[in-house]
């Protein structure tokens, strides 16, 4: 009987590994999630999960079966052979992912071969493999991307030159810049967590056909993973650890996915603790001092010193470091074969972070402030996305997205040697929908079109207070009384509303053309109410401004052979002025930003081409892309009287006076040359170089945000299991002339400082040499050890306050469970 049973046991599991079949990389062995199985018929589908194992039971065994992924070359294999093979599939990877989808450009999948813009794509396993402390690190790594940071806890995107509120972050469909999305530079991009990311995608050049205001430099549009349901109840988890020695990081991430038949869960949570950065030794610039720390404040709200404190290792940047938490929650339920529904909740958190720019700030040999830090830097979003697909003549699918986020920020500052402490928080809630609609035209479907809207709310909230600390020796005992101080933004109330329709339309002309059109046509909203006139009195106290715009785009894809692509773009954008434009009232070096109430939108009107040539049976290709975007009615910061005094009392300081004014024209032109391939099956290299130029035709001067040429190299190599990479990076001087000093967005305080000439130097070039590689153990345990700046090179990013990081030990573990 003991014979009877262990035969059928023996049967039984052959059979039932007989009916399954799981698909792995050729070189690494692991598995591949979301392969698409199906038989010559097309009419039964299944995907692999990710363990790369697919139920094919349902096949007959004489159907041939097509393995076909994005990313790999699609196979045939008879389903009765696969016993041969021991029912693995191995697939190769594609030399180049031509047919690489884009999610972005349309809010819809669309073939990259189709889409005239230049795009960027980075997806979850090159996240993993370049593992970025940050999403503003992750953005970095990107060709044509620089990153500006006035302190640790920040990083702030520059696109064609344009940064903060001329760049638009989108996370999930949902527009992340809100009313209060500054000029100058924004450090909101590390509020989303990379470790969520399933992909980011960077639309270059002006996109306000599709995504409205604040889309002039680009759009960058981060997508977070989407739980799978699966026929049989499956739980797993994956867990990430990391350290980095210059900020002596450390950070921890688990995400567990429940799988269900009906529906799926995704909950993830991150948490960073990042110390005191510290910068590189090595000053090939010769600047022996620049941008070292010899003081600073060990001021915290329960202890007082009026003196700053002797730094013991100057090339430790104090009052850097800071902690955050990301929490993540997707659930996705189909509805039936024609619609699902995902609701999505993000929260991210900080401890107070210092501001690196004003604690680092001398005056006379002396720390300006003893406090000045941002509080907990809060972003909440809950989001609901409708997917259907009706098939109708007018509407074959849509998506339906609506969202409510919540920004909290705060500023506290107490100069050195004052016992008056300012605080000043804002409170924005933002309420958005929108609704994204295609259909082809034809059967053949090289013809579609595609329609949407959008509306979005922003209610912000601004309050200020001063408040007179009591000591006690060295002690914070309390405070003594409560004083009126000027709120960041009116404090009356303000909020801001935008209303769009958009279309676009997509044709394939012949098999070597296609045309991309689109127009939209918004209408932006805004009031704003001063109550307190202690500081500021305005023309006008309570105003109200409305703004229009149409704002159009043409893309045309050439293929004359295989292996040249050619395309050119006509696109317009605009920026209507949001409540931190017309609003804010802020000091910074002595001077203070009022409010400008009769301020208008500007426009960028943008030319380009690019050319893609593939070699080597496409393994190989070089490309190109160039462009000129002349702005109008450019807003930019000038002199401002109010009342006419161009002086006026600010924290008790006496501060003149600018605010954001309209200019009449200026331009931005460059390009960025970018290479990839492989030079043999198992080594491959890329890389990039970016050079941007930008000046005033009005006041023939620099326009700022402008970087210095800047790009990078690698070379890769792969075997099975091992992948390893050498980079270099590298970035060209600015010198203090192709500065522009009368904004003061380009920071020329923070590069080396001649006493002999009384002048400032500009941003030194730099260029350094980075290591990383990677072993997967096994199809559970992944480890990858990096070391970034290699010979420890002192250097800032240009118009950053804080330096980089110097040599930089980086270790993780990724864990599946």
């Amino acid at each position: 009987m003991k014979r009877i049973l262990l035969l059928l046991l023996i049967i039984t599991t052959f059979n039932a590994h007989a009916q399954t079949v799981k698909v792995i990389d050729f070189d690494t062995e692991t598995p591949i999630e979301n392969v698409m199985i199906y038989n010559e018929n097309k009419l039964k589908l299944n995907h692999t999960n990710k363990d790369g194992i697919a139920n094919i039971s349902e096949y007959q065994e004489s159907d041939i079966l097509s393995f076909n992924h994005i990313g790999y070359v699609e196979i045939e294999v008879l389903k009765k052979d696969l016993k041969l093979i021991n029912h693995i599939v191995r697939l190769h990877k594609k030399s180049l992912q031509l047919n690489e989808v884009i999610l972005s450009v349309s809010r819809d999948v669309e073939k990259k071969t189709r889409v005239a813009e230049q795009v960027s794509v980075i997806t979850s396993s090159e996240i993993v493999q370049k593992s970025p402390q940050t999403s503003a690190d992750l953005l970095a790594i990107i060709p044509g991307i620089r990153v500006q940071k006035t302190q640790l806890g920040g990083g702030s995107p520059v696109i064609r030159g344009m940064e903060a509120n001329r760049v638009l972050l989108v996370v999930d469909g949902v527009r992340m810049n809100n009313a209060i999305y500054r000029s100058g530079h924004l450090q909101n991009s590390i509020t989303v967590s990379p470790t969520v990311l399933e992909r980011t995608e960077i639309i270059y050049g002006p996109s306000s056909v599709i995504y409205g205001s604040d889309a002039l430099g680009g759009v960058i549009n981060y997508f977070t993973k989407t739980p799978e349901t699966n026929k049989e109840n499956k739980l797993s988890a994956n867990f990430l650890t990391r350290f980095s020695s210059a900020n002596n990081e450390k950070t921890n991430h688990i995400d567990v996915e429940m799988s269900f038949n009906k529906w799926a869960s995704l909950t993830a949570i991150s948490y960073s603790d990042f110390g005191d950065l510290k910068m590189g030794e090595k000053r090939n610039h010769h600047f022996e001092n620049w941008g070292k720390v010899f003081l600073y404040s060990d001021n915290t709200n329960t202890y007082y010193n009026p003196n700053g404190v002797t730094n013991t290792n100057p090339d430790i940047q104090k009052n850097s470091g800071y902690k955050q938490l990301d929490i993540f929650q997707k659930v996705y339920i189909p509805l039936n074969k024609k619609a699902d529904i995902s609701f999505n909740i993000q929260y991210s958190t900080s401890s107070d972070i210092p501001n690196f720019d004003n604690l680092a700030e001398i005056s006379g040999g002396k720390l300006r402030y003893a406090e000045a830090y941002y509080g907990p830097q809060n972003r909440f979003l809950a989001s609901t996305n409708l997917h259907f697909n009706p098939e109708y003549s007018w509407l074959e699918k849509g998506t339906l997205t609506l969202a409510y986020q919540q920004i909290e920020e705060s500023r506290i500052e107490r100069r050195m040697n004052s016992l008056d402490r300012y605080y000043r928080y804002e409170n924005v809630d933002v309420y958005s929908i929108n609704g994204d609609f295609s259909v082809p035209l034809n059967k053949s479907e090289n013809r579609n079109l595609s329609y949407g809207f959008e509306f979005t709310y922003n209610d912000v909230a601004s309050n200020a207070y001063g408040k007179k600390i009591k000591v006690n020796g060295n002690e914070v005992i309390g405070f003594s009384n409560d004083f009126i101080i000027q709120s960041r933004y009116p404090d009356g109330g303000s909020n801001y509303s935008s209303t769009a329709l958009y279309t676009n339309y997509r044709q394939d002309l012949n098999s070597k053309s296609t045309l991309n059109t689109g127009i939209r046509i918004t209408a932006t909203f805004l009031n704003a109410l001063w109550i307190d006139d202690t500081f500021i009195t305005l023309p006008d106290m309570d105003i109200f401004t409305k703004n229009n715009a149409v704002t159009a785009t043409i893309g045309y894809i050439f293929k004359p052979t295989s292996n040249w692509q050619l395309k050119s773009i006509l696109s317009s954008g605009f920026r209507s002025p949001n409540i931190d434009d017309i609003g804010k009232i802020r000091f910074k070096n002595g001077q203070v930003s009022v409010p400008n109430i009769y301020l208008k939108p500007e426009y960028a009107y943008n030319a380009e081409i690019g050319i893609v040539r593939y070699f080597n049976n496409k393994s190989f290709q070089f490309g190109l892309n160039a462009y000129y975007t002349l702005l109008h009615n450019y807003i930019a910061r000038g002199d401002f009287a109010m009342n006419n005094q161009n002086t006026i009392i600010y924290d008790g300081v006496v501060a003149t006076t600018y605010a954001n004014i309209n200019n009449k024209n200026a331009y931005i032109a460059g390009g960025t040359f970018h290479y990839q391939g492989s030079i043999t099956r198992n080594i491959k290299t890329q890389g990039s170089l970016t050079y941007t130029n930008g000046k005033s035709y009005d006041k023939k001067m620099p326009l700022s945000s402008i970087p210095p040429v800047f790009g990078n190299v690698e070379l890769s190599y792969h075997y099975k299991k091992f992948q390893t990479a050498l980079n270099y990076r590298f970035n060209a001087t600015k010198m203090v002339e192709d500065y522009n000093v009368e904004e003061g967005i380009d920071n020329i305080e923070q590069t080396p400082y001649i006493t002999a000439t009384e002048k400032y130097y500009g941003t030194p070039k730099w260029s350094t040499l980075n290591f990383n590689t990677s072993y997967q153990f096994s199809e559970r345990l992944i480890a990858i050890f990096k070391i970034d700046n290699i010979f420890d090179i002192h250097y800032k990013e240009f118009a950053s306050s804080i330096s980089a990081p110097g040599r930089n030990y980086i270790c993780s573990l990724l864990l599946k469970l």
